[in-house]
Order: structure tokens, then C-alpha cells, then sequence
């Protein structure tokens, strides 16, 4: 199968699981390519929200304590910047805060954004998933590079005790 089709059949096995809610831009109303990947997840399972993503991870955390899987959607790498202060010091850190007693999980998909057919600029397409992986401690950051290797990530990622950072590549979308 292509990358994109892995992506949709991966979005329609979570949209199957009753625990799971999709959160972020995009995901109730089209803007962007992970849109397009969740063709088969039910409207009532997708929460639109604002450009907020720190409040989009807070949020999204929130969830989790409330026994919800959030598929949160953060369409290109170079925003998650924005979502850091919940990420670093709240999500990861939940359960060494509360000393073991609460593990919020949140599944986190994010793009390094295209470059062809037109390149977004450099505030749109860089890769920062090694800072990403060098910050956290209970967040596992998992970079789909092979169409092979999507659905088993995003079955994993559920299965996970552990918030996973599922990091796609714009570019490969329509050519792999």
C-alpha cells in the first residue's frame, strides 16, 4: 500500500476503538493533508479546535485522565513548538509528578511539511523530531518513513502505555 493509504486505514483502526476522540485543525472540516487521512473516522469522533496548541495538549491531556485515547493532530512540525510547555513539563511529566498514580497517553501525530510540489518555506518544513526525542522521558517519538511501517506505529502507539509522537513526511504522501 501507498503512505497515504497506510495513514487512512491507521486513522479508520483508531476511529474504530470506543475510547478514541481526534483532536485538532483540520479534522472536522478539510485545510490540509492529515484531513484526507481521516476518511473513514466518524464526524463524532473528531473535535475541531483553534490555532491553540499548547491549549490543544493541555486539553488533549485532559482527556486521557478521563480514560479518552486523543489522536491529536498538529499539521506541521514547526507549530508543536507551540504545544512545548505542555508537552515537556505536563504530559511528559505526569506520572513522576503524581508519583505513578496518573499516565495521561495521548497519541500525537505531526508533518514535516512538504517541499514539492511547493515548497511552504522554511517556517513550514523542518524536522525537529530529534529535540523533540532529546526532551522527553515517557514520550516515544516514531518517524514513519516507509508506507510498511505506518500501521503497526499507530497500533502500537495504542497499545502503549506511553504518548507517542507519530512524525509523518509531507513529501511522501503522494509519491511513496
Amino acid at each position: 500500500m501507498k503512505y497515504e493509504d497506510e495513514l487512512k486505514k491507521s486513522m479508520k483502526f483508531l476511529g474504530e476503538q470506543e475510547n478514541t476522540i481526534f483532536v485538532g485543525q483540520q479534522t472536522a472540516y478539510k485545510g490540509n493533508a492529515l484531513y484526507n487521512t481521516l476518511e473513514y473516522v466518524p464526524q463524532e469522533k473528531r473535535i475541531e479546535f483553534p490555532v491553540a496548541e499548547e491549549f490543544q495538549t493541555g486539553f488533549c491531556t485532559g482527556l486521557s485522565l478521563e480514560n479518552y485515547v486523543p489522536i491529536s493532530f498538529y499539521p506541521r512540525m514547526d507549530f508543536i513548538i507551540l504545544s512545548l510547555n505542555q508537552m515537556i513539563n505536563h504530559l511528559d511529566k505526569f506520572e513522576v509528578m503524581t508519583n505513578g498514580r496518573y499516565k495521561p497517553k495521548q497519541i500525537i501525530r505531526t508533518a514535516v511539511g512538504s517541499l514539492q510540489p511547493l515548497n511552504g518555506g522554511v517556517q513550514h518544513t523542518q524536522n525537529y523530531s530529534s529535540e523533540l526525542k532529546s526532551m522527553t522521558t515517557n514520550i516515544d517519538v516514531v518517524f514513519l518513513e516507509e508506507a510498511e511501517q505506518i500501521f503497526n506505529s499507530f497500533v502500537d502507539a495504542y497499545n502503549s502505555s506511553k504518548s507517542t509522537i507519530l512524525v509523518e513526511y509531507g513529501d511522501f504522501y503522494k509519491i511513496k
